[in-house]
């Protein structure tokens, strides 16, 4: 077993029980001081983003991942803004459940508390590495972070600045500790380390999260991937139905809420498609696309596995259907349960549509681009959470706290 690698576990265990104590206005302060070293100290993260990038581009990087990875001074600026909407956010520690008196005459109240120790492996996003620990660290808890090797120096230079922050506000450092080996085995033994991490969850790719769920002890939080749909209804509007689709696909193609795929009412097709297709063209989208489309507008067949692949580049699918029922049922069969729309102006097909498909987050006549911890008013968000327990869609402060049990009693015995 990696000593170093149980070191930090224990330093975070230990500190857990240091940062479940602080008040609010202690973690504002301690945020602010975070937000503003990270402007402060940008030149110094972008140089260490600008090693991970050369290396990436050298790689041959999908364009779609290297955007991911790149950072500007917009782009920190924006992070920095992610942290202090953070900190205008409800604490949630402490906030009272439920308080009632049991029959056996017990008091007994329900609080929210901390977790304690949340890990997070995630792949070629140095933003998360911020957004992490504001969040975790506003509910109260200590963070250890296990990025991707391709980017190890952006994370270490983001991680150092929050650590120089926290020393400055007499704060524990290790409220956030990265893993800075690059070793695979590395992150294999940390999903074993169940005797110090209360909660774990990935953030990135099929592969690394399919890899966490089967082969963690911790207890994990899935955070899916994102082959996300856009149903156009024959009652849409097609020429905004046209902006939704360009900034759903294109507005940014390496993310998880981009839309991958578009289901076409039939009756729209011979119309819609090709005002469609030019304005996607335009943005330099590829169109895979069903039989029934092809006779309309010139593109590559789609297969069966395009309609369940997540692309992260500009690449979309296109399936043809004749109704909302069967639009419902090619997206569910497809979906991985992350963001899904409709454009629609049928109240009907809109009830039939929000109620059957099996999504964290199901839209009307909106772009999937909005799934997103800020655009929800979270602050920034720890990944958008697939499954169904505890936690689902954009996961905030409140997704990172659990509850005890406080219980009241008279020198109470049970009869």
């Amino acid at each position: 077993m990696n000593e170093e690698l149980i070191n930090i576990c224990k330093r975070s265990f230990d500190t857990k029980y240091i940062i479940e104590k602080l008040s609010c206005d202690v973690k504002n302060k301690a945020l602010e001081r975070v937000a503003e070293y990270l402007i402060d100290r940008s030149d110094y993260i972008l140089a260490a983003n600008k090693i991970d990038l050369d290396k990436a581009i050298e790689k041959g990087m999908n364009p779609g991942l290297v955007d991911r990875l790149t950072l500007t001074k917009e782009r920190i600026k924006g992070i920095a803004e992610g942290i202090l909407q953070v900190k205008e956010l409800e604490d949630p520690v402490g906030e009272l459940l439920d308080d009632y008196i049991a029959d056996n005459g017990l008091k007994i109240k329900k609080v929210r508390v901390p977790m304690g120790v949340i890990g997070i492996i995630y792949e070629s996003r140095p933003n998360v590495t911020a957004d992490a620990f504001a969040l975790t660290f506003k509910s109260g808890n200590a963070v250890i972070l296990k990025g991707g090797s391709d980017a190890i120096n952006s994370n270490k230079a983001i991680t150092n600045t929050i650590r120089e922050a926290l020393k400055a506000c007499e704060i524990p450092e290790d409220a956030i500790i990265l893993i800075e080996s690059t070793d695979r085995q590395v992150t294999a033994e940390f999903m074993k380390m169940k005797e110090y991490v209360d909660l774990l969850i990935p953030r990135g790719g099929a592969g690394l999260i399919r890899s966490v769920v089967e082969n963690s002890t911790i207890p994990v939080i899935e955070t899916g991937t994102g082959n996300c749909h856009i149903f156009v209804d024959e009652t849409a509007d097609l020429n905004k139905a046209v902006d939704i689709i360009i900034n759903a696909k294109t507005q940014r193609v390496g993310v998880c809420n981009a839309c991958e795929s578009l289901v076409i009412h039939e009756n729209i097709k011979d119309e819609f498609l090709p005002v469609l297709a030019k304005a996607l063209r335009e943005k330099n989208v590829e169109i895979r696309g069903d039989r029934a489309t092809k006779e309309i507008i010139e593109c590559i067949d789609a297969t069966e596995e395009d309609f369940g692949t997540e692309y992260l580049s500009l690449i979309i699918s296109v399936k043809t259907v004749a109704n909302v029922d069967e639009a419902i049922e090619h997206i569910n069969k497809y979906t991985t349960h992350h963001s899904e729309s409709i454009l629609t102006e049928n109240e009907e097909n809109k009830e039939k549509f929000l109620k059957g498909i099996d999504a964290a987050c199901v839209y009307v006549n909106s772009s999937t681009r909005f799934t997103d911890g800020f655009e929800f008013g979270l602050g920034a968000e720890i990944g958008i959470s697939t499954q169904k327990l505890h936690a689902r869609g954009p996961m905030g402060l409140k997704e990172l706290t659990s509850y005890k049990y406080l219980i009241t009693g008279d020198y109470s015995v049970r009869g």
